[in-house]
């Protein structure tokens, strides 16, 4: 079992950042690939970001790409999102989720959830 809990969350203007983070706890952290999703209520849960296990490679969603960074500290059992130039169509519920091995790319192959943090990102 690996337990996942995010947190950086909150309300932010057009234009501006914020970091995630997404602290786990249980099995060994670096075993696992992880990732980054958001859900606005009433749509499916899409992709944001991934990272392999090493933290060697980092994939997006081409919506993201060149305003988000996904990086690991593997000391920290941690996982972080840098969210840069944010829109307000970033406006979101965000999750983080682990994936034993390969990296999580779809909701339907992940294995471990967090509880998810509220991005609001006003025009």
């Amino acid at each position: 079992q690996v337990h996942l809990v995010e947190s950086g969350g909150g309300l932010v203007q057009a234009g501006g950042s914020l970091r995630l983070s997404c602290a786990a706890s249980g099995r060994t952290f670096s075993n696992y690939a992880m990732g980054w999703f958001r859900q606005v209520s009433g749509k499916k849960r899409e992709f944001v970001a991934a990272i392999t296990r090493s933290g060697g490679s980092t994939y997006y969603a081409d919506s993201v790409k060149g305003r988000f960074t996904i990086s690991r500290d593997n000391a920290k059992d941690t996982v972080y999102l840098q969210m840069n130039s944010l829109k307000p169509e970033d406006t979101a519920v965000y999750y983080c989720a682990a994936r034993i091995r390969a990296i999580p790319t779809h909701e339907e192959n992940c294995d471990y959830w967090g509880q998810g943090t509220q991005v609001t990102v006003s025009s």
